[in-house]
């Protein structure tokens, strides 16, 4: 995995379909060696997982920081759906995007069950030791995920 992870990852990532344009954020607290980090997912509303990032913070520059990202790789969505915490509109004040912006419990609900793998390797296999290790590991199990899962269609 080490060696061949990220050549398969940017693979997966090259042979993706465009993404749609109506987007699901969460994000979710991982444990790396006793202290809190925080792992923000970013997925479309056909279920494919775009980008993951590993954060020492949940704050306004966090989200800021995870929400550029992620125009700049797949640009300016549509939708942007969120569950209510207040990074997340905090965020996309400061960039001023122009997107729709849908903070409520119940849309996002799709985006949680996409923890679920992370939350069974953990388990599994124990805590991961660093927050680069997180991020590598993550990236290439969630393209993995993408290219072997199937999607939703309409």
């Amino acid at each position: 995995m080490r060696k061949f992870g990220a050549q398969m990852a940017n693979w997966v990532r090259a042979a993706r379909r465009k993404p749609s344009d109506k987007l699901h954020l969460d994000e979710v607290v991982i444990m790396i060696r006793g202290v809190k980090h925080w792992l923000w997912r970013a997925m479309d509303s056909e279920g494919q997982v775009l980008d993951i990032l590993v954060q020492s913070r949940r704050n306004a520059r966090a989200a800021k920081r995870f929400i550029s990202r992620l125009v700049a790789r797949w640009g300016v969505p549509r939708v942007i759906i969120t569950d209510r915490l207040r990074s997340y509109g905090a965020a996309l004040r400061k960039l001023a995007l122009g997107v729709d912006h849908r903070a409520h419990k119940g849309l996002n609900i799709r985006i949680e069950g996409t923890h679920r793998p992370t939350r069974k390797r953990e388990k599994i296999q124990g805590r991961f030791k660093s927050a680069r290790q997180a991020q590598r590991f993550l990236v290439v199990h969630d393209e993995a995920a993408n290219l072997f899962r199937p999607c939703r269609h309409k």
